[in-house]
């Protein structure tokens, strides 16, 4: 089953769903976590498990900080969050005060360059492939997950599923719901379209980072 690595609007999901036929669950006795775990790691992504939102937080702002240095850049190492929640907005810019991070939640467009790490929620995450399922309807999220050096995205564990038949409810429901952007993310960015030699970065992010969240708070 093919993956998107950028995003699909309405038109492309309709007959996406529509290609999918029911069927058993392939991973029923199977450990879907750890199956997950090794695809995206297959896929180039680094993958860590959290047992809280404090953790994933921690390490964002840690992830934002070796970048930063990492790159030898003169100004403050910046990180974007636009979709968290006004409370773990409020915690991580409490982190990122003390550590001496710019965090922007709005006006992306204005801040197209220089971004270490965008930080987002996933909502579903597919075993099978390995991939992250973002549903928006936030340019500035879609804008952090693209325009960063680095994509932190943080899947609870409850929305993992086994494989692509899985999401066909959520998908659904989010056709039914306000005009909207859902992306599918397998890995960091890629292409090999230049004389197929591949390139990592090219068209978003060089990193792709995913934090499995025992916490269901998000």
């Amino acid at each position: 089953m093919a993956t998107y690595p950028y995003g699909c609007q309405h038109s492309t999901i309709k007959p996406y769903i529509n290609l999918i036929t029911a069927g058993e669950n392939m991973t029923t006795d199977i450990d879907t976590a750890r199956i997950f775990t090794e695809k995206a790691r297959i896929a180039s992504a680094t993958v860590e498990r959290v047992r809280t939102m404090q953790q994933a937080l921690d390490y964002a702002a840690d992830l934002c900080w070796r970048n930063g240095k990492k790159e030898g850049l003169a100004p403050p190492p910046a990180m974007a969050a636009p979709a968290l929640s006004p409370a773990d907005f409020a915690q991580l810019k409490n982190i990122c005060d003390v550590r001496g991070i710019n965090l922007f939640r709005e006006n992306l467009r204005s801040n197209l360059q220089g971004i270490d790490v965008g930080v987002t929620y996933a909502d579903l995450g597919i075993a099978e492939t390995g991939s992250l399922v973002i549903n928006s309807t936030s340019e500035n999220l879609r804008l952090a997950t693209m325009i960063s050096d680095i994509h932190l995205a943080i899947l609870p564990v409850s929305g993992l599923r086994a494989d692509d038949r899985d999401i066909i409810a959520d998908l659904r429901g989010y056709l039914a719901g306000p005009e909207n952007y859902t992306t599918f993310i397998t890995g960091p960015s890629r292409t090999a379209d230049i004389e197929r030699v591949l390139a990592i970065g090219v068209h978003g992010p060089l990193e792709l980072h995913i934090l499995l969240l025992e916490e269901t708070q998000c």
